[in-house]
């Protein structure tokens, strides 16, 4: 089951330059875990000490905030989007 996973620029130095990659998984968590063993150090820019989210990060998947889904345990499918946007803040 293959999702396309698109990549914000502060990441891309993990990815190789790669701005969609493609992952596996049955729900965001899993798909996380397995961004991970591709590109090792993307879980700890995207999750906390405890693993949990982090709240400056905003998933999407096709085109739908996780946080008005099932947040990490949001299912997945093949063909899916998966969009990283970090928060952006300043004034």
């Amino acid at each position: 089951m293959a999702v396309k996973v698109r990549i914000p620029t502060p990441l891309l130095s993990l990815t190789g330059g790669k701005k969609e990659v493609e992952a596996e998984g049955a729900t965001l968590k899993e798909l996380i875990e397995d961004l991970e063993r591709r590109y090792p150090g993307l879980k700890e820019r995207l999750c906390d000490e405890e693993g949990n989210l982090r709240r400056f990060i905003n998933f999407f998947v096709n085109d739908e905030d996780i946080r008005f889904l099932q947040g990490e345990e949001t299912p997945l499918k093949d063909g899916d989007v998966v969009s990283i946007v970090p928060a952006i803040a300043g004034g």
